[in-house]
């Protein structure tokens, strides 16, 4: 069974940048649909968004366009965002989740199979 770890969360003041990555051990995630989350303080989980399996087409939620980049190296099992512009509101935990494409498609969200312990970002003004 595949096993997520997060990394790269910090502390970082208002407009910078960061790079979060999720490695996966256990299983290649070359086939697996991967996809972040935030969750911030008092608030519910949200999705930023997703990637698909052996591509690099990547969909986010609409209040994450623009600042959020999802990509993947399968060579190193890794799925990686990217975001830039940071305000203090994308504070949170952020986490990677996924699951194998099946013959019908990537799984829904909340049902991803594995799923990481999330990396702390929080952002200054």
């Amino acid at each position: 069974r595949v096993q997520l770890v997060e990394s790269g969360g910090g502390s970082v003041q208002a407009g910078g940048s960061l790079r979060l990555s999720c490695t996966g051990s256990g299983d290649a995630l070359s086939s697996y649909c991967l996809g972040w989350f935030r969750q911030a303080p008092g608030k519910e989980r949200e999705s930023v968004g997703r990637i698909k399996p052996r591509g690099d087409v990547a969909y986010y939620s609409d209040s994450m366009k623009g600042r959020f980049t999802i990509s993947r190296d399968d060579a190193k099992n890794t799925v990686f965002l990217q975001v830039n512009s940071l305000k203090p509101e994308d504070t949170g935990m952020y986490v990677c989740a996924g699951g194998p494409r099946t013959l019908f498609g990537c799984p829904s969200e909340n049902e991803y199979r594995a799923w990481g312990q999330g990396t702390q970002v929080t952002v200054s003004s």
